[in-house]
This record gives C-alpha cells, structure tokens and sequence, in this order.
C-alpha cells in the first residue's frame, strides 16, 4: 500500500508490475482494404505474434499516403508495445511523428515505450503533448503517467493521474488496482 506524502517506492519489483500495466492507445483507423486494414484491425484487437507485424510491415512496403503511413506505423507501434518491445516501438513511433506531428495518440504511445525503456521523464512530456493534442483515451494516458509520475517518485501526482484515469473510464479496472494501493493521509 502506497502513502502519499512520505512513503519512498518500495521495490524494483512494483515498478515492473507498473510498467506491464502500461497501456498503448488504440489502434489509428486506414483506409481501404489490404495489409494496413489488417494491421489497424490487429493493434485495435490486441492481436499478438509474428503475423500481425508482418502485416505491418508488409503494408510499410507499399504504397500509402502520408497519413495512411503514420497511422500504419503507429499500429504496428501498438503491436511491438504489447509484445515489449519498446525500442522497436519507439522507432516506429518517432517515424510516425516525422510524418504526423500532431497525432496525439503516436505522442501517448511514445510515453508507452518510454515507460518500457524506463525514460520516464522523457515519457511525461510526451504523453503531456498526447494529452494536449486531444489524443483519443485519454484515461489510458493518465494511466500511463501515473506510471511513470510514480517511477519518478511523485506519489501525488501518480495519485492523481491514476484518480483522473479511473473517472475517466470507471469500468476500466487497472486504474481502481492502482489507486487501492495508496493510503491518503491528510496533515
């Protein structure tokens, strides 16, 4: 159980539990039938294995308009994230933004490798460029923040990031998990 206030991070091992907790955002919608159909419907499913990335990569290597390119990219992002891969998914991610600077959801994804990777300063300040950019779910955003707030050791706002997430989406359980963890103590 987490104190906000004056309780330290207790263990390397909680942390690990937090970060397999991290979430990538949803799959970004292409257009048409084809490889990138396939790999949109597999990151939005949470498909796992080699078939879906290679449906990716396979979709990469045709042609697709700049959009379609950064959407694809961000998906097989989402795929190689859910399979922990976090360098892999950051160079897809960083290649989507080239593209698409202003895709919240690459920004958040990118907070999501960075967690893998523990960079965790650098993943606040994308997913706070996700969450500026009005990325679509934003509870798992604020999830993923307070991941990474509380690998930094701010309890309070981890506290807070994962409150916002669990009224955000109140059916979603991984927030309410983490939130029953803390302790509030007022002074």
């Amino acid at each position: 159980m987490r104190v906000l206030g004056w309780a330290a991070c207790t263990a390397a091992a909680l942390l690990a539990v937090l970060i397999g907790n991290a979430r990538a955002q949803t799959a970004t919608t292409t257009i048409g039938p084809g490889p990138a159909e396939r790999c949109y419907v597999s990151a939005r499913d949470g498909a796992s294995g080699l078939v879906p990335l290679q449906e990716c990569t396979a979709a990469l290597g045709g042609f697709l308009s700049e959009a379609d390119r950064a959407a694809t990219l961000t998906n097989r992002a989402v795929l190689r994230l859910q399979r922990r891969e976090g360098a892999m998914a950051l160079a897809d991610l960083d290649a989507a933004l080239a593209l698409r600077p202003e895709r919240g959801e690459a920004h958040v994804n990118r907070g999501a490798a960075l967690i893998l990777l523990g960079r965790f300063e650098e993943a606040l300040a994308a997913i706070d460029q996700g969450l500026a950019l009005n990325a679509a779910d934003p509870h798992e955003a604020y999830f993923n923040r307070g991941i990474a707030h509380e690998a930094l050791d701010n309890l309070p706002a981890a506290y807070r990031d994962y409150a916002r997430a669990a009224a955000l989406a109140p059916d979603w359980p991984l927030p309410q998990a983490e939130l029953a963890r803390f302790t509030v103590r007022t002074p």
